[in-house]
């Protein structure tokens, strides 16, 4: 039985230009926390898909080169089939200083990679409020 036929399973949507990192955060989410997961490899993609399947969650990398993060955000939010989707940001970008360029967004998180991809799922589930699967 596949975690898309299991009731409760979350579906989360990940998102990142980044095949390598796409396949490990979906094995990670798939494996270690048993969800399941769809992919997509950037913006316009990611808009399709949650149009398409409304996920429970967005894994959201911050830098792509058709769409950031931030403006697939806002395209996500903007759109009434899609504005109720929680989403997470991932982003290897640290920038100096209190202000951080998502500050005024209201994200579920951010995520900075590298992450634990053991420990994905569970911090995925604490940012989210899915207490019954931290």
């Amino acid at each position: 039985m596949s975690a898309a036929d299991v009731p409760d399973v979350p579906t989360v949507l990940v998102v990142d230009d980044d095949e390598m990192i796409r396949e490990l955060t979906q094995i990670s989410l798939e494996t270690v926390a048993g969800w399941r997961v769809l992919t997509a490899d950037g913006g316009h993609a990611a808009i399709e898909v949650a149009r398409a399947e409304h996920p429970d969650a967005v894994l959201l990398d911050m830098m792509m080169p058709d769409m950031d993060g931030l403006t697939t955000f806002e395209h996500l939010r903007a759109e009434a089939s899609t504005s109720d989707i929680p989403v997470i940001l991932f982003t290897a970008k640290g920038t100096v200083g209190d202000r951080q360029p998502w500050d005024d967004h209201p994200l579920a998180g951010v995520i900075g990679k590298p992450y634990d991809p053991m420990t994905l799922g569970s911090q995925v589930a604490t940012m989210l409020g899915w207490t019954h699967l931290a």
